[in-house]
């Protein structure tokens, strides 16, 4: 049976939503639902998974899902992984090659996200990866957000990275 488009979409998106891992890779595999399918608002099921459900993240992926896939406003899963401190969801993100620096339309990348919301975790992993001297669309690097944010941890943690490799 195939799905009207719009249909299979909201399926999709609904089961990813809900963190039901066992519907998503039905719909994946017995109807041949590729990944990005969108729902009714454009949405695809990685952008409204449940981002602490690292299982359903690995099976939308290695079914195709475009990890780097944006929103309206840029936002990409790897954003929404730091913004809720889903550590685990990120570092699978980034295995299947998603982007940490990619701007949304705020000009944040995900680093800027984790530091805002405080998930010293995330930045660690992200530290890296990440161009730390990138500004957001108020000139904000990431060092200057830790600081502004009082989060001497992540001050320190950014200061040692930049040292490192200079």
């Amino acid at each position: 049976m195939v799905l009207e488009e719009t249909d299979a979409g909201k399926r999709l998106t609904s089961a990813a939503a809900g963190g039901r891992l066992a519907e998503v890779r039905r719909l994946l595999q017995d109807q041949r639902l590729p990944p990005d399918t969108v729902n009714e608002f454009g949405k695809t099921a990685l952008q409204v998974m449940m981002m602490g459900c690292c299982s359903l993240a690995r099976a939308l992926l290695e079914r195709g899902a475009d990890p780097n896939v944006q929103d309206h406003s840029g936002v990409t899963p790897a954003h929404d992984a730091a913004r809720t401190g889903f550590l685990e969801t990120l570092r699978i993100l980034v295995e299947f090659g998603a982007g940490v620096n990619v701007a949304d339309s705020a000009g944040a990348l995900p680093i800027h996200v984790a530091i805002a919301e405080g998930h010293a975790d995330v930045v660690e992993f992200l530290a890296p990866w990440s161009d730390l001297g990138h500004r957001d669309a108020g000139g904000r690097t990431a060092l200057d957000l830790a600081r502004a944010s009082s989060c001497p941890d992540i001050v320190q943690l950014l200061e040692k990275q930049l040292e490192s490799s200079l």
